[in-house]
C-alpha cells in the first residue's frame, strides 16, 4: 500500500489532507523572507508547477540534492571543478511526498492547458521581466486573453522583436552632461 493510500486511510474525513508526490525540485526563491521551492509534481504537466514555502514540504532528501546541484553548478560558472560526482537529479530514487494545503490542489483540466507560445496568441505588451531561474524570461501579456504566461527571452527576441525593443524603449533613461549637472546642483 502506498504512503498516500495509507494517508487518506488513517485521516478522519473531514481532516483529510491530500498528499502529493513532488518528482523534482526546479528552482528556490525567497519572498517576504520564506523560502519557497518551484516543484514539479509527479504525474502533473509542467503548466501544474507550483511554488510552495519549504514549512509545507517533506521531501529532505530532494532539497539537500536540490542544493548541492545548485551549488555544484554555481561553482562551474565560477570556475570552479564542479565536484567529483554526477548530476544525482536524473536518479531513479524512490521519491518523497510533500504535504499541501488544500487550496492548492491540482485542477486536472489545467493539465493539459497550452502555456505560452503553445496557445497560439499574439503577443501584445512585455509586463515584466525575471532571471530568477538563471535564465531571463518575460511575462507576456497576450492579445484576447486575461492571462500572461513567462517565455524565454530568447525566444521572445525572435517570435515578437518589436515588442522586446517596446519593452525597454518604455524603460529607458537618458542620461546628458546638462540633466546630470541640474541634479548635481540640486
Amino acid at each position: 500500500m502506498s504512503d498516500t493510500e495509507e494517508t487518506k486511510k488513517t485521516a478522519a474525513p473531514e481532516e483529510e489532507e491530500e498528499e502529493y508526490i513532488v518528482e523534482k525540485i526546479l528552482d528556490k526563491r525567497t519572498r517576504g523572507g520564506r523560502v519557497e521551492y518551484f516543484l514539479k509534481w509527479k504525474g502533473y504537466s509542467e503548466s501544474d508547477n507550483t511554488w510552495e514555502p519549504v514549512e509545507n514540504l517533506d521531501c529532505p532528501d530532494l532539497i539537500s540534492e536540490f542544493e548541492e546541484d545548485r551549488k555544484r553548478k554555481k561553482n562551474e560558472k565560477k570556475g570552479g571543478s564542479g565536484g567529483t560526482g554526477g548530476s544525482v537529479a536524473g536518479d531513479d530514487k524512490k521519491r518523497k511526498s510533500a504535504s499541501v494545503d488544500g487550496d492548492k490542489k491540482k485542477k486536472k483540466a489545467d493539465e493539459d492547458k497550452p502555456r505560452g507560445w503553445d496557445r497560439g496568441l499574439e503577443p501584445q505588451k512585455i509586463i515584466g521581466a525575471t532571471d530568477a531561474s538563471g535564465e531571463l524570461m518575460f511575462l507576456i501579456k497576450w492579445k484576447d486573453s486575461e492571462d500572461a504566461d513567462l517565455v524565454t527571452a530568447a525566444t521572445a527576441n525572435v517570435r515578437c522583436p518589436q515588442v522586446v525593443i517596446k519593452f525597454y524603449e518604455e524603460r529607458l533613461t537618458w542620461h546628458t552632461a546638462n540633466n546630470d549637472e541640474k541634479a548635481e546642483k540640486d
